[in-house]
């Protein structure tokens, strides 16, 4: 007999597909929202950029080209796919975290003022990655 927690593990894991479709989405839509801000030139940078200062350039757009490919392993029902969604959704996981230290650390003697969304972001990429580890797939047994 199953424990109680593994047992609602495995009840969820049918759901990964579309949670990490929708982490993904939620993602891409925070990157619009303001992350940190830099007082002493008066920029607000988010995920797609600065209006006034564009030393970060576009720190969201991998993460969007990278979730692409993440959302299309996650439809296609094939092993291949499910086994290779964990290394593209590591590899979305990592550029968060750079995005993260990047937009939040103190550069020559300034530190930028973070808003949650910058953690909301890193949050949701993490999602994003354990969905990845858990596949929804249906188990045939040869006869």
């Amino acid at each position: 007999m199953e424990t109680l927690p593994a047992l609602f593990v495995l009840q969820r894991m049918r759901y990964s597909n579309y949670i990490g479709i929708a982490a993904g989405l939620l993602m891409i839509l925070v990157g619009t929202f303001t992350w940190s801000h830099i007082p002493s030139i008066n920029a607000n940078v988010t995920g797609f950029g600065s209006e006034t200062f564009s030393k970060f350039g576009k720190p969201v757009l991998m993460n969007v080209i990278l979730f692409s490919v993440a959302a299309v392993l996650f439809l296609i029902p094939k092993l291949w796919a499910k086994k290779a969604n964990p290394f593209v959704g590591a590899i979305n996981f990592a550029w968060a975290l750079r995005n993260l230290v990047l937009l939040s650390t103190c550069q020559g003697g300034e530190c930028p003022q973070t808003t949650t969304w910058l953690y909301v972001y890193f949050g949701l990429a993490f999602i994003v990655l354990v969905m990845t580890v858990l596949p929804d797939m249906k188990v045939i047994e040869k006869k």
